[in-house]
């Protein structure tokens, strides 16, 4: 079983779904019988499956996932992606004001919600936020999405700005938390450099996918986050007092 497999990933909640009365039963009719027998009504079960609400939502996600691959972010249009959906343009509109946030919540959507730290051990917590990340840079949609935004940045600077703030930087703060937390519990150097340490973790997980074959090796994150942590963390007691014996030797 992966690392990550332990931890609780941080996903949205879903709409609430909404109880029906029951089948030929007028409005107010059994909750006054029930009533008159001291008896509350129980709660209408709810059918089966994902609420339609959310169901809709996946479904305009996943056709905007697929307008993006097969039109570029140029060809993508609201109502094409409503179409493909199967679901009308209030729908989307009700979610996504406009092209660029359904574009920004679509690639978000690619992408895997990084599990919540346990707070027990900084390299723990990193090795399972980095094997989400190494999935996803195997993902070949993600791949394909993510050269699709970073070509068309000039003629797109808004969605490459909103794509930072709302994708990539909540992601890297998740990961500067696990590191500040190391540092204040003398896990990590305190004076380390938070932005280098989380560029040099995820750059060289990405970069891998990017330039080698997917899949990467079983124990390529952990190789990553222990060289990583060789630079950064705070050398223990007993390593401090064998390199000064050494020293005066």
């Amino acid at each position: 079983m992966r690392t990550h497999d332990r931890y609780q990933a941080v996903a949205p909640s879903a709409d609430a779904a909404a109880g029906s009365p029951r089948p030929g039963a007028a409005a107010g009719a059994g909750t006054t019988a029930s009533t008159a027998a001291g008896t509350p009504d129980a709660p209408a079960a709810r059918r089966p499956g994902r609420p339609r609400s959310e169901q809709a939502e996946q479904a305009l996600l996943d056709a905007t996932i697929e307008a993006i691959g097969e039109c570029g972010i140029d060809g993508v249009r609201c109502e094409d992606v409503a179409a493909r959906a199967g679901v009308g343009k209030a729908t989307l509109y009700r979610r996504w004001p406009g092209k660029e946030d359904l574009l920004i919540a679509a690639f978000a959507a690619i992408k895997r919600p990084l599990p919540q730290p346990r707070g027990e051990s900084v390299r723990d917590d990193l090795i399972a936020m980095l094997e989400v990340v190494a999935a996803d840079a195997d993902d070949p949609r993600y791949a394909q999405h993510y050269a699709l935004l970073h070509a068309e940045g000039e003629r797109y600077p808004r969605l490459v700005a909103l794509y930072k703030e709302r994708v990539v930087e909540p992601r890297r703060e998740a990961m500067r938390s696990v590191l500040r937390r190391g540092a204040a519990n003398g896990e990590l150097r305190p004076d380390l450099d938070l932005e280098v340490a989380v560029l040099a973790l995820t750059g060289a997980v990405i970069t891998r996918g990017k330039h080698d074959a997917p899949p990467a090796e079983p124990d390529f994150v952990t190789r990553v986050v222990d060289e990583i942590l060789r630079g950064i963390a705070l050398p223990s007691p007993l390593a401090v007092l064998s390199s000064l014996a050494a020293g005066r030797s």
